[in-house]
């Protein structure tokens, strides 16, 4: 593929995602994705091509923006927990999978050459400790679309993308389709110091392994 090609095929990947939430905006699809529970009557009225509809929404629109724990929790509304958990798993890879795609094929290969030389040293870190970078910050972080692109612009192969987030997203998504909307509910009723508090583990535990991260590699 030659290099204008190439261009126009990334500006013509970009105007259809911008099309897509124009259209999808316009219809009042994204109104009604704001709270899992219309999320659910409505695949609920799908009967059974609520399933496809599931995956494909959460694949389409995720990567782009839609937070992915709206689905997450609409799915143990709808059906049994073994089925959610799959149908989650199968929208949130897919989702993960596309989101990093597209940000390897459209950004990488503007972005990669803009990264100052300070940052360049975790660039190359990430490359060598791939798998576990990815199982840690899909386990922590689970699926939000800067995330997505941060691997998709970096070293990471893809593969060591896709199994590394498999394994990360399992536990999380197993506890959310386990226990549904009791987890959802926590999450909106839980005070402000509570989220503080994971907020400051989260950012310990990430400080921590990219300062061990980094020793490795000067080592």
């Amino acid at each position: 593929m030659t290099d204008v090609k190439r261009r126009a095929l990334k500006i013509a990947l970009v105007a259809v995602v911008v099309v897509k939430f124009f259209v999808l905006w316009r219809l009042g699809v994204l109104a009604e994705l704001r709270e899992p529970r219309e999320l659910a009557a409505r695949l609920v009225a799908l009967g059974a091509w609520g399933y496809v509809a599931f995956v494909v929404t959460y694949a389409i629109l995720q990567p782009f923006g839609v937070p992915g724990t709206v689905f997450v929790v609409a799915a143990p509304l709808i059906w049994p927990w073994p089925i959610a958990f799959a149908l989650s798993m199968t929208g949130t890879m897919a989702a993960s999978t596309i989101g990093f795609s597209f940000a390897r094929f459209v950004a990488r290969d503007f972005i990669a050459p803009r990264i100052p030389q300070r940052f360049r040293r975790y660039d190359e870190a990430l490359a060598k400790r791939a798998f576990a970078t990815v199982f840690v910050l899909r386990f922590v972080f689970w699926m939000p679309p800067l995330l997505h692109a941060f691997f998709g612009v970096s070293k990471v192969r893809f593969w060591t993308h896709f199994w590394g987030s498999f394994l990360g997203y399992l536990a999380p998504l197993f506890v959310m389709s386990f226990f549904g909307e009791r987890i959802f509910a926590w999450m909106k009723s839980a005070p402000a110091w509570a989220w503080v508090a994971a907020a400051c583990v989260v950012v310990a535990a990430c400080a921590l392994y990219v300062g061990r991260s980094r020793d490795a590699e000067m080592a």
